[in-house]
């Protein structure tokens, strides 16, 4: 979408530029218009016509790719763990509700064994805790609630596999692009002292240097910050609905035990 509105912009101010030269009879304030519009149309042209991966290629060469290399493997691992966990805790979530009310029919109508069987198929780590819930209903409710409470915390751990890989990243990667920038830093000192003098051509490289690994790192971390906040939220709301579930199901034990 950003593209697109550069390209418009940009085909509109070559289109007002060529009707501005096509004027011959135009005031002097409309000349004076078209020579402030034409180079802001070039550049605008010139942003528009530059892929956005190639221009990120080239910042990446011109940061050193000894110290941008480390960032962009930590934004890519972080990112490759991140996928991994949406698609797992995707895939965990089930109809809490509906899965209630079917194990409670099941356990009322054909008794424990066609509950476990219903639970045994269906996928999340609900339908785990359950089953493992329903396997020691034998050896009473007192031992379906310590089952209940240990495997809802193998669970808890389960689902949040590899959330430590992902703080790591994020800490590496601007840890690894200020690393990058006291090395540029140094590098323009080098050069000062090479030279014996100051002037930006002689400190530009190396401060080009710093400025770009810095930025690196901090774009890797602000990204996978965001996935980082998002699975978290994911866990705590699949946590809640593990914990609720866990009583409905003492609960229900409960009653059937009446019977």
């Amino acid at each position: 979408m950003k593209k697109l509105f550069l390209v418009l912009a940009a085909a509109t101010l070559s289109f007002g530029a060529a009707y501005a030269q096509d004027a011959n009879e135009a005031p002097a304030q409309e000349t004076a218009v078209e020579q402030v519009v034409a180079p802001e149309a070039d550049a605008v042209e010139e942003l528009a016509g530059e892929p956005m991966h190639f221009a990120l290629m080239k910042k990446f060469l011109e940061g050193g790719w000894e110290w941008m290399l480390p960032v962009l493997v930590c934004l890519v691992l972080g990112l490759a763990i991140a996928i991994e966990r949406i698609l797992y805790l995707t895939m965990a979530q089930i109809n809490t509700k509906k899965f209630t009310e079917e194990v409670e029919r099941l356990l009322n109508e054909k008794g424990v064994e066609a509950a476990l069987e219903y639970c045994r198929n269906t996928r999340g780590p609900i339908a785990s805790i359950y089953y493992q819930g329903l396997l020691r209903y034998d050896q009473g409710l007192e031992a379906v609630e310590k089952a209940v409470v240990s495997y809802g915390s193998v669970q808890q751990g389960q689902l949040e596999s590899g959330l430590s890989w992902i703080s790591l990243f994020i800490a590496l990667s601007p840890s690894l692009g200020f690393m990058g920038t006291v090395v540029g830093m140094i590098q323009a000192f080098d050069d000062i002292q090479a030279q014996a003098t100051i002037s930006p051509a002689v400190v530009a490289g190396g401060i080009k240097v710093a400025l770009l690994t810095t930025l690196m790192g901090l774009i890797a971390a602000v990204i996978l910050q965001v996935f980082f906040n998002y699975i978290l939220s994911k866990i705590e709301g699949q946590v809640v609905k593990m914990e609720d579930t866990s009583i409905t199901l003492i609960d229900m034990l409960t009653a059937y035990n009446k019977r």
